[in-house]
């Protein structure tokens, strides 16, 4: 079991990075450093050293900022492309424990494809159709919102996996749900 909540948490946090790459990591090496939630083992148990958490708010408020700021937030999106997707397969070899139970290949690679898929839907899907129809003015908020989403996830991945299972699922079948009923419209409409 404690290796499948590994897991779930992995995910959780992986999906989370691919919002913001600095709110996990961060989440997951104030956790390990003050609690015994997560147990960090090498070469990942460096996230808890101060300096590096030091570093990851420094980087975070950088994040914050430039993504509130209308034509930055477009070129922080592309530097973000590498980096979220890495940070999402640091988060998932290292909270998932996976060192011992699959090989780090595997675990850094679901990571990157967690944490880049979400950064891909943010970045392609959602940020052009914001920036478009409010004129750049609906990005602070929509980013206000990623950086909740991020730390919520973070923090519920952590905490309570199978809780982040429960709402992966409800928040897939409402997004399937929605398609399904748009696409029986326009088969009515025609």
């Amino acid at each position: 079991m404690e290796v499948l909540t590994g897991v779930f948490s992995a995910f959780g946090l992986s999906a989370s990075a691919g919002l913001n790459a600095y709110i996990p990591l961060l989440v997951v090496a104030l956790t390990a450093r003050y609690t015994d939630l997560i147990k960090l083992y090498q070469p990942w148990d460096t996230l808890t050293n101060g300096w590096i958490i030091g570093l990851l708010l420094i980087l975070l408020v950088i994040e914050i900022f430039a993504d509130k700021v209308p034509a930055i937030n477009h070129i922080n999106d592309v530097i973000q492309t590498i980096v979220r997707p890495v940070a999402g397969a640091i988060v998932f070899a290292a909270s998932a424990q996976v060192f011992s139970e699959l090989h780090p290949v595997l675990a850094m690679g679901s990571g990157i494809l967690v944490a880049g898929s979400v950064h891909a839907a943010k970045s392609v899907a959602v940020r052009p159709v914001v920036t478009a129809t409010t004129g750049g003015t609906g990005n602070i908020a929509v980013s206000t919102i990623e950086d909740v989403t991020a730390t919520v996830t973070s923090i519920i991945a952590i905490v309570i996996p199978l809780l982040f299972l429960l709402i992966a699922l409800v928040i897939g079948v409402w997004i399937i749900y929605k398609l399904w009923t748009k696409n029986n419209r326009q088969r009515e409409e025609v």
